[in-house]
Order: C-alpha cells, then structure tokens, then sequence
C-alpha cells in the first residue's frame, strides 16, 4: 500500500513538474507576444488620456478605471473569443476586420482634427475643468472604451500572430496573460499621468526646498503634457489606422502599391528610427485621407439629402 501511495505522489510531482513548466512556457510567450504589440500598447497608453483631458480632478481616476474595465471587457468577452475561433476556422477573416478597424480609427482621427481646427479660436489647449453630466460621462466612456476595442483588436491579432504555431489551449492561455498584463500596464500608466499633478501638489507642501520645487515644477508641466499627450493620442489614431490598412490591403492582395511604395521609402533611407518616422508619417497621411473621405461620407451626404428632400 506504502509503494502505491508513493508512485501516487510520484505522478503528483510529475504533474506539478509539468505544470509549473507549462506555466513557464505561457508567461515567455505571453512576454513575446506583448512585446510584438508594443507599437499599439504605446499608440493605446497615448490616445487615452485625452478622454479625461480637463475632466475634474476626483472624476479622472473612476472613469479610468470604468475604462480599464471596458478595455479588459473588450478583450476577454469579444475578442479573444472571435480572434481564437476566426484563426481556427477562417483565419483569411482577420485581414478584413482589422481593415474595418483601421478604417474606424483613421475616421476618428480625422474628426478630432477637424474639431481641433474648426475651434481653433475657442481657446484650443484650454485646460479649464469642464463639469460633466452623468449622462456626457457616460458617452466619453462609451467613445473611449469604442477606440480602446480597435486598438486592443490589433493588440490582440498581433499577439495572437505571434503564438500561431502553439496549441489552442496554450494560445488561450497566452492571449489571457497578453490581455490583463496589458490592461494593467496601460492603465495603470495612464493613472500615474493624469494624478501626477496631485502627486506635485503633495511634493510642493513639504518641507524641503527641494521636493517643493520638484513639485512645483510638475504642477507646472502637468497641463502641457496632457496636452502633448491628447495631440499624440490623435496622431496615434491617425497612424495606427494608415498602418492598419496599409499592411493588411497589401495582405489581402486588394492593392499593393500604397505598401510597396512606404516599404521602399523607409529603406531608401536605410531602416532604423530615420525609417519608422517615415513609414510612421506615410501612415498617418493615409489614416488622414481614409479617415477625411469617411467623414465627409458620413457627415456632409446626409446634409445635401437632407436638403434635397427639402426642396
């Protein structure tokens, strides 16, 4: 009885020896998947903040964190579920979702632009508090978690690029890891910038000259980088869109010399960061002209029926 109790612990142990390498083996994978995501993960860390840009200051960390949750929402109940089922059964979908997906953001982008030159003399980069009804609340965290969704497809595609090749329990569990590693890394990144002001307050009322003055001086900054931040966010938008149809109608076949035509330039000048800001720039000019011609699909042909059926 002795000897079957200890080949019991012995398969126990074989089994908690397995386990734990298995463990292994999905966070090295979840690594390298997030790390191949880490374009989007940065485009996502500097679109966000601009939703509480001007927000009161005890309103700023629940809607990120009503964000946050959407984002996780987002990734766990809609993609990864599709994403996983789409690589098994119809992989050739995927190209075609994250085309709609591009597209989506280039629009987006187009339209902040449009908003930000349309009021450009409505004191644009003013960082006065704007009180918010629950109701325009609940919107802003409606368009955030909206943008957050394409840019988490792309994450999530890209990740799950990366560990086609594994069985599909162990991408699951990777994808898993992937999602709430990087909701939590963003979120949490973007918490720390919008309160880093309340932590210059904090730093400014203390005794040494010198922490007041570091204090004092992230007081100071605070506004001008949440608006570099929602400047960024927009050209983030714009890029990642451009980049998006790019890479995946090059894919499709549907048209290759748009890509062909980045991929020669940013070469021409030999790679490295010379050539990431130039296939970064081409990218965004398309997510700008895609997103533009959608607006004006979306916004002026309603208005010209509208006026058509008037007369």
């Amino acid at each position: 009885m002795s000897a079957g109790i200890f080949g019991l612990l012995d398969d126990v142990a074989a089994l908690a020896r397995l386990a734990a390498a298995s463990i292994d083996d999905v966070g090295a994978a979840a690594g390298k998947a997030t790390l191949k995501a880490t374009g989007v993960v940065v485009d996502d860390t500097a679109v966000t903040p601009q939703y509480v840009h001007g927000i009161a200051a005890e309103r700023e960390l629940p809607i990120i964190k009503k964000i946050a949750i959407g984002s996780l929402r987002n990734k766990l109940v809609f993609i990864l579920p599709a994403a996983l089922l789409l690589s098994q059964f119809l992989p050739s979908a995927l190209p075609v979702l994250l085309i709609l997906g591009g597209t989506y953001l280039a629009f987006e982008g187009a339209e902040k632009v449009w908003e930000a030159f349309a009021h450009h003399d409505d004191h644009v980069g003013d960082l006065e508090t704007v009180e918010h009804t629950p109701h325009e609340e609940k919107q802003l965290i409606a368009g955030a978690v909206r943008t957050d969704f394409i840019l988490s497809t792309e994450i999530m595609v890209i990740a799950l690029d990366s560990v086609k090749d594994e069985a599909f329990l162990a991408r699951l569990a990777i994808l898993v890891v992937v999602a709430i590693a990087i909701t939590i890394g963003v979120y949490g990144v973007v918490a720390a910038i919008v309160k880093m002001d309340d932590v210059g307050l904090l730093l400014s009322q203390r005794k040494s000259a010198g922490i007041q003055k570091l204090g004092r001086g992230l007081v100071a900054a605070m506004p001008k980088v949440l608006s570099t931040l929602s400047t960024v966010g927009i050209v983030a938008m714009l890029w990642v869109g451009g980049h998006i149809l790019l890479v995946n109608v090059h894919e499709l076949g549907w048209w290759e010399a748009p890509y062909e035509l980045v991929h020669h330039l940013e070469h021409s000048v030999h790679g490295g960061i010379v050539g990431w800001l130039v296939n970064t720039g081409c990218s965004a000019v398309v997510g700008l002209v895609v997103g533009a011609v959608v607006a004006v699909v979306l916004h002026v042909l309603p208005h010209r029926h509208g006026a058509d059926e008037a007369h």
